[in-house]
């Protein structure tokens, strides 16, 4: 069988965990990492990889594999894509992806290549179990609570207020799909709280929820990467009231968004040139495997 040959562009914590899951997926093989700074000091599990920072240094690349902030994904995407080589992505901006991906469809189109956007858990995973849920009770009102539980991007996007020396934002379910941000910083010696507090709760990220940023002496004291998702729904199915479906679910962050990834990375090698979101996706086609047979005979 000929491996997918893929490349890791970005090396943070869901690159991490996205070559840990390259690593244990028998259909695929990690050409190397793509970083600003191609090195590979402090990271021994690199000692047999390419570290580089242009991805034409690892020969003929499948799919691209960004494992980088959403505010960088568009770029990033835009420049594989215009080389022909296939993306994924784990964009959480949801007010974002329907523009995302009419800019990505045409470029893809252009090279023949394909682009899965907003392939982590949520959105993502949860967007299909969301979208299976409308089937079968197509009236209704569907919740989507996460957490408690620390956030990638919003997390990204408050360390990269200026003055913020490291930042955690935690999401803590209210109720009914609303949410309170609950957002420690670690600031830069002779930085103004109160401007970095005002920029985190008017960036995009936040301005629509509670939050709550809090000055802390060590952002390292109070990490944990897990987090987790309670999604509900009440509805009706034909004409019958009262349907309620429940999903749950406790993770580790990092490690669910990555194996996300490198399903939707399989599934872009069996889907024609274009920009796809995962509800869009078969869902057969993000399972290792061939024999399309025995895959529908243990599952269906």
């Amino acid at each position: 069988m000929e491996k997918i040959r893929v490349a890791i562009v970005g090396y943070g914590n869901i690159g991490k965990s996205v070559l840990e899951a390259v690593e244990a997926s028998q259909d695929m093989e990690c050409l190397g990492i793509v970083r600003r700074n191609p090195s590979r000091e402090g990271y021994p599990e690199l000692e047999n990889y390419k570290v580089v920072s242009d991805i034409k240094e690892l020969g003929k690349v499948d799919v691209a594999i960004l494992a980088t902030p959403s505010r960088k994904v568009e770029e990033n995407a835009i420049k594989y894509l215009s080389m022909g080589i296939s993306t994924v992505d784990s964009f959480d901006i949801h007010t974002g992806i329907v523009d995302l991906r009419a800019k990505l469809m045409k470029v893809a189109k252009e090279n023949g290549a394909v682009s899965i956007i907003s392939a982590g858990w949520d959105p993502g995973s949860d967007s299909i179990v969301r979208a299976m849920l409308q089937a079968i009770a197509p009236k209704g009102i569907t919740y989507t609570n996460f957490g408690p539980g620390r956030s990638m991007g919003h997390s990204v996007a408050a360390r990269a207020v200026d003055g913020v020396k490291d930042a955690l934002s935690m999401t803590i379910p209210v109720g009914t799909g609303i949410h309170r941000r609950m957002v420690y910083v670690e600031i830069e010696d002779g930085a103004d709280f109160g401007k970095i507090e005002n920029a985190i709760k008017n960036d995009p990220y936040f301005i629509h929820d509670e939050t709550h940023v809090i000055k802390v002496d060590s952002v390292d004291a109070l990490n944990n990467v897990g987090h987790g998702v309670n999604l509900v729904r009440r509805g009706v199915s034909g004409k019958t009231h009262n349907q309620y479906f429940e999903f749950d679910m406790t993770i580790n962050n990092p490690a669910l968004t990555a194996q996300v990834l490198v399903a939707t990375a399989r599934a872009a090698t069996k889907q024609n040139p274009g920009c796809y979101t995962m509800i869009e996706i078969p869902v057969i086609d993000l399972i290792e495997g061939n024999d399309k047979e025995a895959l529908i005979r243990a599952l269906v």
